[in-house]
């Protein structure tokens, strides 16, 4: 709730930016469409919700089907501490977990507009970064905690926009495809096993919202705009094996829940949700040639 809160007080804000402007601007460019090229900026707050009913999926056979459990030597679900949406706080189920993290966003931008009447089309591209992460744990009964987390390096779009002019002020939807770069992230309180994890993947992903635009002059406009975005995210891999500390014991390695015979060779861990998606509301500027 507290997130969301921030993005109404961001949107208050920003309306009433885009709003109070004088009426002798207003005036003086009301005869000015939105056509051209220009150049601006985006920047704001993005919120990650928690995914309800995420966890983590476990290949135990090596088949490449993710739909088995990870049983200790008694055949009792190693993982019956459960799951959470978020990062864990410590190893143990009851400390719980933190809510996915929200942060700041910041783009730079180009674009086209071509106005007829008060019918406005064009095209804008996108270039920047957020502060957004979103993960996912587990909890083993050794105690021991596992997240895997997905957060963005960067992220490029190509957008088409559609839009209506009052005078001068545009409001307008937006969609169009993006491409970013997520990084995939894995911690655990497991000091026995050795983990090894996916890196870094470009993926694609699609994006869309709306906003309004207001022009100062005629040349600089500001604005307001919330935006939806979404990536295939479910090529993140944890493959567990036995390391060094396992390795030099036959006994605790006959008995590790991901080594447990006929399949010694480790387990594969991937997330259950497959998209990254997230909410931005931003400011925007412009400077039109």
């Amino acid at each position: 709730m507290k997130h969301y809160m921030k993005l109404t007080a961001l949107a208050g804000v920003a309306v009433a930016g885009v709003f109070a402007v004088p009426a002798a601007a207003q005036e003086t460019t009301a005869d000015r469409p939105f056509s051209g090229v220009y150049i601006g900026a985006a920047g704001g707050y993005d919120v990650q919700g928690n995914d309800v009913g995420s966890s983590i999926l476990f290949d135990r056979n090596g088949d490449g089907n993710f739909n088995d459990s990870v049983n200790t030597i008694t055949g009792a679900n190693a993982f019956s501490p459960g799951f959470c949406n978020g990062s864990a706080r410590t190893g143990a189920a009851a400390s719980g977990c933190r809510n996915d993290d929200d942060g700041w966003a910041y783009y730079g931008r180009a674009g086209l507009d071509v106005q007829r009447g008060n019918i406005v089309v064009g095209v804008v591209g996108e270039f920047g970064t957020s502060d957004i992460t979103d993960s996912t744990s587990g909890f083993s009964t050794t105690p021991a905690s596992y997240t895997m987390a997905r957060k963005l390096k960067w992220e490029a779009s190509a957008r088409g926009r559609l839009g209506y002019a009052a005078n001068t002020t545009l409001f307008y939807g937006t969609f169009g495809a993006g491409y970013a770069k997520i990084d995939n992230l894995f911690f655990t309180t497991n000091t026995a096993n050795a983990f090894s994890a996916t890196g870094s993947k470009n993926q694609w992903g699609i994006l869309g919202g709306g906003g309004i635009e207001q022009k100062l002059t005629k040349n600089i406009s500001i604005g307001m705009e919330y935006m939806f975005h979404q990536y295939q995210d479910d090529d993140a891999r944890v493959r567990v094996t036995a390391g060094t500390a396992l390795a030099g014991s036959p006994v605790l390695l006959a008995n590790n829940p991901f080594l447990i015979a006929p399949n010694t060779s480790g387990t594969d861990f991937r997330r259950s949700d497959e998209k990254f998606r997230w909410h931005s509301l931003r400011a925007t500027a412009a400077f039109r040639f």
